[in-house]
């Protein structure tokens, strides 16, 4: 951070101040790296694996978030939870793939694994 002493001159208040700061940041760095680990330690122990899926892979689709297009049905606790089996056609990402849909589903076809 730029506490280095250019020339060694007889200014004792200036070296102790610079050996003060490189301290302070030593003991900073310290906090900082054990704040990032039991962060990082919190995090992993909250994630869950996911599935890893292959291409042309058959999975259902929840229809939790497709209440708006099972308008018709008439009861709630007679519709299916899930909706398929659809082919995957691509994986986006490692919590997102794109399925092959009908054209009577009108969402993106890109949706998240959990």
């Amino acid at each position: 951070m730029g506490f280095e002493g250019r020339r060694k001159g007889k200014f004792k208040v200036a070296r102790k101040f610079i050996e003060k700061m490189k301290k302070s940041q030593e003991e900073v760095r310290a906090v900082l790296e054990k704040a990032q680990k039991e962060m990082k330690r919190y995090v992993d122990r909250k994630q869950e694996k996911a599935e890893e899926y292959k291409i042309r892979d058959l999975v259902l689709l929840s229809i939790k978030d497709l209440k708006w297009q099972m308008v018709e049905r008439r009861s709630k606790k007679l519709t299916k939870w899930f909706m398929g089996p659809y082919r995957i056609k691509g994986i986006v990402l490692t919590n997102a793939i794109e399925l092959e849909l009908p054209s009577s589903i009108k969402i993106c076809s890109v949706v998240n694994v959990s």
